[in-house]
């Protein structure tokens, strides 16, 4: 079931420290929901068939420009025109001196009017990549998220499989701890997914026999990180002795993640198996294909194999899809 995510235009005040020229009611109870901004250029000059007052609307130099074109009569008009649609919220870049009239009509009409120094292209930039940050489409799993060698690594199983121990061997080999149990997971753009912890259990780590530790606090700030962007995923399992794993590395195994295939391993579990150093070499390897280089292909083309591998190294195997 599709979720609508929301975030009140308190955050975002409070995220790019804007200034409030007009505030109608409590910004914590103004909810924006779309990723989308807009630059009311069209929309000043009288043309409004296409416009959504769900978006924030961002005022630059042009727009104020444009505006100062006219006599302080006909821009009153414009702007009460503009203003009357009643867009969520309206924000001047540059430290604009807009004047009362923008105040005065805002006020009239009930509009959010904000004000930051930033440039307009810098600002909306970074107000578009927050905003997709906070309205992504999202699921909670159960697993563990860990960066080893710049790699974003999610690691899923069965409860008892061993993730949390392999997560603390990765932790003390330098690596870094950034979901344990529930990984949030959210899809920032077409191409990435990426993953971190509720707020209420960052951090800690349950190890059975010993209880809950908190990582940060036992291996130092150095070993924790806030997210990640999810680059491989590995399923461990129990050893089955009757299943056929995977010698060769030539199926291109995935993942489906909110839409996206994520390239994945099946790494079998059993007593004596150092899982922390074969996610090591899985990270290492992943950085490898990225660059373009695949090792079973390589040495299929050294044993004079290659045309068998051809048909193996385009054929895709997606396992059960989130």
């Amino acid at each position: 079931m599709h979720t609508n995510f929301t975030i009140s235009l308190e955050k975002i005040i409070s995220e790019f420290s804007l200034e409030q020229l007009n505030m109608p009611e409590n910004p914590e109870k103004i909810k924006i929901t779309t990723t989308e901004v807009n630059r009311p250029g069209l929309h000043m000059a009288g043309y409004f068939e296409f416009f959504d007052e769900k978006r924030i609307q961002i005022i630059g130099k042009s727009e104020e420009g444009f505006i100062l074109r006219f006599t302080p009569e006909k821009a009153e008009s414009r702007l009460r025109e503009f203003f009357s649609h009643k867009p969520s919220a309206v924000i001047i870049c540059r430290d604009l001196d807009v004047g009362d009239i923008y105040v005065k009509i805002a006020k009239e009409y009930g509009v959010p009017l904000l004000r930051t120094g930033e440039s307009t292209s810098s600002f909306t930039a970074a107000l578009i990549a927050y905003l997709n940050l906070c309205l992504a489409p999202r699921i909670t799993r159960h697993g563990v998220l860990v960066e080893v060698y710049g790699e974003g690594i999610l690691l899923l199983g069965e409860s008892g499989v061993g993730k949390s121990e392999t997560a603390i061997e990765l932790i003390k080999r330098g690596h870094r701890l950034i979901a344990d149990d529930a990984v949030e997971i959210r899809r920032v753009s077409n191409k990435s997914l990426v993953g971190t912890a509720p707020d209420n259990i960052r951090h800690f780590i349950e190890l059975r026999g010993i209880g809950i530790i908190n990582a940060s606090r036992i291996f130092g700030a150095g070993a924790v990180k806030l997210t990640e962007k999810i680059d491989l995923v590995i399923n461990m399992e129990p050893w089955d002795i009757n299943k056929v794993y995977d010698r060769m590395g030539l199926e291109n195994q995935t993942t489906n993640i909110l839409g996206l295939e994520v390239p994945s391993h099946t790494i079998p579990v059993k007593p004596g198996r150092n899982l922390a150093v074969i996610i090591e070499v899985a990270a290492m390897n992943s950085r490898q294909k990225k660059l373009g280089y695949n090792a079973a292909q390589d040495l299929l083309q050294k044993l004079g194999m290659a045309d068998d591998a051809e048909g193996v190294d385009n054929r895709a195997k997606t396992v059960e899809p989130f």
